[in-house]
């Protein structure tokens, strides 16, 4: 078994008090208990720059992204929900993993990625939609379970504690599911298997 699994946690919002951030932090502790080792990027503290595919010196923070997903086996994404998609913020930093594109293998191929959706109201679910676009856009893997999170304001404390232990629970599973993937993708990857090897042939 593959012990230097990494998990890398990209999420968040600009408010201070980001109840997507306290949902990633949760996720990334289901994570840590099932054995990996896990990296957090807030989108507050990266304080990228708006995505411009013409630049060719990225700044430190783009690059600080992109080398931790990079070297990630697993992925969690958590967004909150505005206006019916993932916020604005989080998409830019989405849009800077085109850095990827010339890596071997490219963007996140043999990565496995969780969703956690965050909405004021009741419909997480529509976050999560868009994000798994995202994953299968870049050649991830997300796992079928996800975490749509409704009444986010509600969800949370002002230490950003769950107010559910349910939603502990889903949370921590979800980080768990992500690292028992990433553990058997690691072992034998996806690029390599016979399944994919065959249908290469047809």
């Amino acid at each position: 078994m593959t012990s230097s699994i990494k998990v890398v946690g990209l999420g968040g919002s600009l408010a201070h008090a980001s109840s997507s951030l306290a949902a990633l932090r949760i996720t990334l502790e289901g994570a840590d208990k099932a054995g990996a080792v896990t990296e957090l990027l807030d989108v507050r503290e990266l304080n990228l720059p708006m995505y411009d595919p013409t630049e060719k010196n990225p700044p430190d923070s783009v690059r600080q992204l992109c080398k931790a997903v990079e070297n990630s086996h697993g992925l969690i994404w958590s967004s909150p929900l505005y206006h019916g998609t993932i916020s604005g913020a989080f998409k830019n930093a989405l849009d800077w993993l085109q850095l990827l594109s010339t890596k071997n293998p490219p963007y996140l191929t043999d990565k496995v990625v969780g969703l956690v959706g965050a909405a004021g109201g009741g419909h997480g679910l529509q976050a999560i939609n868009t994000m798994e676009f995202v994953v299968r856009a870049l050649r991830g893997w997300a796992v079928p379970l996800v975490v749509p999170i409704s009444r986010s304001w509600a969800a949370f404390d002002e230490n950003g504690g769950a107010t559910d232990p349910k939603l502990v629970q889903q949370l921590h599973s979800l980080g768990e599911e992500v690292t028992r993937m990433a553990r058997r993708i690691s072992i034998e990857p996806l690029t390599g298997n016979k399944v994919t090897t065959q249908l290469r042939k047809r």
